[in-house]
């Protein structure tokens, strides 16, 4: 038994030598060894500057039932009227006249937006969001809030066109 004491004595003693013979020096702080690698990074491609609310595609007409509208040069004031009432009550939730709200002002619309795609998109919201590329881009500037549908007849929607042409 005493050998088996003295043996083990013995394999534990030289365990500790060939364990602590090394001291390392700790430094005061936070460090981080880290190797530098020669990796080509590519940058993307730039993107435009210029928010989609504030982008002009006049030449989109956008997806949906209306292909072709023509406007008259004279604005119908009382086709304006109403559509400025139906906008006040179902549009003003979301949209406000002086300033960027859950979506867009709808003032200078009419610069930025053709009267199809304008149309297109009050008709067919989910639609347009998930077929035309500029309602995408509103839908991630705006957070994501999408356009819900107010279930308008063509007619209804002229209206808030006609308002709009008055903006």
């Amino acid at each position: 038994m005493n050998t088996k004491v003295l043996i083990s004595g013995i394999l534990f003693s030289f365990l500790l030598i060939a364990c602590g013979g090394k001291e390392e020096k700790k430094k005061d702080g936070f460090s981080v060894d880290r190797q530098k690698t020669k990796e080509k990074v590519e940058t993307p491609p730039a993107v435009s500057d210029i928010p989609p609310s504030q982008q002009i595609t006049l030449d989109e007409k956008g997806v949906g039932q209306i292909k072709e509208i023509t406007l008259d040069p004279v604005i119908d004031q009382e086709m304006a009227a109403a559509g400025a009432e139906l906008f006040k009550s179902n549009c003003t939730a979301c949209h406000k006249l002086d300033k960027r709200f859950i979506g867009p002002s709808p003032v200078g619309i009419m610069k930025r937006r053709s009267p199809e795609w304008i149309m297109n998109m009050i008709l067919d919201p989910q639609l347009m969001t998930s077929e035309d590329r500029c309602a995408k881009d509103l839908l991630i500037e705006f957070n994501g809030a999408a356009m819900a549908n107010q279930n308008l007849t063509v007619d209804e929607v002229r209206s808030i066109l006609e308002y709009y042409r008055t903006l």
